[in-house]
């Protein structure tokens, strides 16, 4: 048997982080720890409370009603701890830089991020700027919320919204942009300019599972339209490596830069849709430097949107070159 611990606010923050994401594997790599490490202190945690926590089922992990008990009295704490730790490092922060401001950003992956930062440095010089990324638009919506971000850059797959706090405001960027295919440059379908997912219905595709949304848009799509392809699971590099070894085909943003051996391409009817959007903490966003972050961030996606030559030719044909009336 484990031997029993006494209950910190580090493990009412792992029990939160298994509701959120519905799986030990991905609160772990939410966490920054390895999955057999997460399972191992859930055991203890349910052995200091003395009851299960988490139904362990096919699909995830799910709260059993003491575990939902446990949560509502965790939450809280875990996010006023959160609040004061935050507080108390921008007092310090304050103090060490005599007052000079700062900026505290987070995204999902995106080619318009080096564009924003570079605007961001130019315009506010002296201002602190700190970055940071994560897979999950969700985790990021929950910093923001807690005031670890004061601004956040995330994506919301259709059919999947994402679950925003109290406390945080949303901004759209773009309503709708078509989510792309990267095949391999060999590949029949390569040679259309806009292959359907019939084409590809033989192929292996690979999805990130831990990306808030991403399979189970994918998943819409394919049954929509009578589909069942072999999926398997893996991070979006080691996708684009698969892929270019012509081993895959996997879902892309249309901004995503080809590499040797690798072809981008629409989907017809453009199956596959995301919605940007910026999240700021309530009552930032509205004022005089919430807009100069959000149009800072629109002219870097533009840069990125006109630069890639497949969502080029395709906002050409859907646009008939206006500029990107469908930016916020």
């Amino acid at each position: 048997m484990l031997p029993p611990v006494e209950l910190e606010v580090r493990h009412l923050r792992a029990l939160c982080a298994i509701a959120d994401t519905g799986s030990v594997h991905k609160a772990a790599r939410q966490l920054g720890m390895t999955q057999p490490s997460l399972t191992t202190q859930l055991r203890r945690i349910e052995q200091a409370i003395g009851g299960q926590l988490f139904s362990r089922e096919r699909t995830g992990s799910r709260p059993t009603p003491l575990g939902r008990t446990v949560l509502t009295r965790a939450r809280p704490i875990v996010a006023q701890m959160t609040t004061l730790v935050t507080e108390a490092r921008d007092a310090a922060g304050r103090g060490a830089a005599g007052g000079d401001a700062r900026l505290r950003l987070g995204s999902t992956g995106s080619r318009a991020v080096p564009g924003w930062l570079r605007r961001l440095h130019a315009r506010l010089p002296d201002t602190d700027i700190t970055f940071q990324t994560d897979v999950s638009a969700n985790t990021l919506l929950r910093m923001v919320a807690s005031n670890q971000l004061d601004t956040a850059f995330v994506h919301e797959v259709e059919g999947s919204p994402l679950r925003v706090p109290d406390g945080v405001e949303l901004r759209v960027l773009v309503h709708r942009e078509p989510q792309f295919v990267a095949l391999p440059a060999t590949h029949p379908a390569a040679a259309r300019s806009a292959p359907t997912l019939a084409d590809l219905a033989d192929d292996q595709w690979m999805v990130d599972p831990t990306v808030d949304g991403d399979w189970d848009g994918l998943r819409r799509v394919f049954s929509e339209a009578g589909l069942d392809p072999r999926v398997v699971y893996g991070d979006y590099l080691t996708a684009a490596d698969l892929v270019a070894a012509g081993e895959v085909v996997t879902p892309c943003q249309p901004t995503s830069r080809p590499r040797p051996g690798m072809a981008i391409r629409p989907l017809r009817g453009d199956p596959l849709g995301v919605r940007l959007m910026v999240a700021f903490r309530a009552g930032w966003g509205l004022g005089a430097e919430g807009e100069g972050v959000f149009g800072d961030l629109r002219a870097a996606y533009e840069e990125v949107a006109w630069s890639s030559e497949a969502y080029r030719r395709w906002l050409h044909t859907r646009r008939e070159g206006a500029a990107l009336p469908f930016v916020a």
